[in-house]
């Protein structure tokens, strides 16, 4: 089992593509709401496009980290909600580019739900976060 940076990886397994199957962090806990792809200051979805929408989300888990004191290598866990498989797939490698980024190249465990709806009606991707920042970090 490999831990080093935090990542839980027994040598055995196939590596994961864009997540991390675990990680080990200590500090202060830091978690978010689930973030939809939206303008947070108008309170309102501004497009209908899948990768657009996650786009936004991003930026608003990052603006709210930083609110924290975090940053987004402190993420240590992803949750995402979407509306439609299909246009999630359709939408991956605009949301790789977006996501690479937005948050960079740290992948912390993700899981990805499909869900009938979301409480906003022109929301198509939700995402909760969770954070560790370290002590003085």
């Amino acid at each position: 089992m490999s831990a080093e940076d935090g990542i839980i990886r027994p040598n055995s397994w196939t590596p994961p593509r864009g997540y991390s199957d675990g990680m080990i962090a200590s500090g202060r806990y830091v978690t978010l709401a689930g973030q939809i792809g939206w303008n947070p200051v108008r309170g309102e979805v501004e497009t209908d496009d899948f990768a657009a929408q996650t786009e936004q989300a991003l930026r608003n888990i990052v603006t709210l980290l930083s609110e924290a004191g975090a940053k987004p290598a402190h993420l240590v866990r992803l949750t995402w909600f979407v509306t439609s498989r299909d246009e999630y797939v359709a939408a991956r490698r605009a949301i790789g580019v977006a996501y690479r980024e937005i948050i960079g190249g740290h992948f912390p465990p993700m899981s990805v739900v499909i869900v009938a709806g979301l409480l906003e009606p022109r929301a198509k991707v939700e995402i909760e976060a969770t954070a560790v920042v370290p002590a003085g970090g």
